[in-house]
């Protein structure tokens, strides 16, 4: 049953810890887990894809309800379930066990109970279940800290490559034409067992989640803060512009824990030359300890609204009340967070981005910040298309922008991303910039760009950010 007891863990969905791969096997990495990570990977992953049937199942099933003999939680009972009804195996692993037998003692109707669902919903094979949560690629980069783009398509040159993502099955490998470096290959290719990236020369990135570092693009020399690192993918994205040993990366996270997954990302990926762990609030730091920095990549907490796989979450809501009052609650921690990084005083281009397709979380985070006298006084402007991925088609909502000359050069200067239509996550970003000239003339800081304690984001709400 270890297997059982090791996959609980991580069976809750918390996004802001890092991906699953990545809480898997830096787990297994720390020895936190001793059962084989990719084993362990591959059923909880599978669990989570089956999750609302497996619910269902067990609902009207009530197996956790009667069954008095042992008590079994609900974790441990959609695992079981998963592996007795949905693995190709269709067998519990494990040895004799009473909870074990627990679920057995059920088979008949457990399995009664799966033949009503697929007739339900008129699928035959269990696959089609789920067809429509399945991400469309597998994006990953060839990691410049311990690589070059040139050896991960020789290490990679088995597959045949095509000129769009849309072609890809497996065997077909994709170089993107967007983000440098980057490559898609089918979901069920082989990836996560490659000797690649189990030695970090690859990274699993989604595609519009690898947009923030490519638009700030720093240069080898420069100095850069994240403001919300964890679990370090962009970090090391950073670091990848920079040579990893020319310039520096200050990365912030407040949560320990986290920031834990911050250092062992980065140190996985090669990339502790230049980055710099800060644990602690980047809303409470101090603009005049950071002379030097010019760079921002600002992804704050958010919805998660563009992730396709919230189908999977505890928490997700119905009430649309709830829901615009949640998000009136991130739009200003957004706008505060960003606007302190603001305050920098040579800071000189910022990249905002979240994970969310709403606009009171995009959009309307830029117009407030255009709007707010101390961040005009300070000279920052939104960038034009020509600074942020210019033959990307998708860019912000014109709408949004109406109160300005020209709404869509404005929304020219976002860029957005649909879920799974674009190959991946739902997505949003815009650049901000300040010439050196308006540098030199202002050297105050913005006043009140502190965060208050009513204002932070209850973490069990944030989005992730990756």
């Amino acid at each position: 049953m270890k297997l059982y007891w090791e996959a609980e863990k991580f069976i809750v969905n918390n996004p802001r810890q890092g991906s699953l791969n990545t809480r898997i096997f830096e787990a297994a990495r720390a020895k936190k887990v001793t059962s084989d990570p990719r084993h362990l990977y591959a059923l909880v992953i599978s669990t989570l894809q089956y999750k609302p049937f497996i619910m269902e199942i067990l609902k009207k099933s009530k197996m956790l309800k009667v069954e008095t003999k042992v008590k079994i939680s609900e974790t441990m009972g959609m695992l079981l379930v998963h592996d007795l009804l949905f693995s190709k195996s269709g067998r519990i692993q494990s040895g004799k066990h009473p909870i074990k037998d627990a679920v057995l003692r059920h088979k008949t109707r457990l399995q009664a109970e799966l033949t009503k669902l697929k007739l339900k919903h008129k699928v035959r094979d269990l696959s089609e279940l789920i067809e429509e949560d399945d991400t469309p690629v597998r994006w990953f980069r060839a990691n410049l800290c311990k690589t070059t783009r040139e050896k991960i398509l020789k290490e990679f040159g088995h597959l045949d490559q095509v000129s769009s993502f849309e072609e890809l099955e497996v065997g077909k490998i994709y170089h993107d034409e967007y983000i440098p470096n980057l490559f898609g290959v089918h979901p069920k290719e082989k990836i996560v067992s490659s000797d690649a990236y189990l030695n970090g020369r690859i990274i699993i990135q989604d595609r519009a989640s690898c947009f923030p570092a490519h638009i700030l693009h720093p240069s080898p020399g420069d100095k850069v803060i994240d403001a919300c690192a964890a679990p370090g993918n962009k970090t090391t994205h950073l670091a990848s512009y920079l040579n990893n040993i020319q310039g520096s990366i200050t990365a912030f996270e407040k949560n320990e824990s986290r920031s834990k997954t911050l250092k062992m990302m980065s140190e996985k990926a090669g990339a502790l030359g230049c980055i710099t762990v800060n644990v602690g609030d980047f809303t409470a730091s101090n603009p005049e300890d950071f002379p030097d920095v010019t760079g921002f990549v600002v992804d704050p907490s958010c919805s998660g609204s563009g992730i396709f796989g919230r189908a999977f979450d505890e928490d997700s809501k119905t009430d649309d009340a709830v829901d615009e009052e949640r998000l009136a609650k991130l739009s200003g921690f957004q706008f505060t967070i960003v606007r302190h990084a603001m305050s920098f005083p040579s800071a000189k281009r910022l990249v905002y981005s979240t994970c969310s397709i709403h606009a009171q979380e995009n959009e309307r985070v830029v117009v407030d910040l255009l709007n707010d006298p101390q961040v005009k006084s300070r000279g920052w402007r939104l960038c034009s298309r020509q600074k942020i991925i210019p033959d990307w088609k998708r860019r912000g909502f014109v709408e949004e922008f109406s109160s300005f000359e020209d709404p869509e050069a404005m929304a020219g200067g976002c860029v957005r991303s649909l879920p799974k239509v674009d190959g991946g996550i739902g997505f949003f970003a815009a650049a901000f910039e300040r010439t050196d000239e308006s540098i030199s003339q202002v050297s105050v800081p913005l006043e009140g760009s502190e965060v208050s304690k009513e204002d932070e984001v209850s973490e069990e709400w944030t989005g992730f950010s990756d």
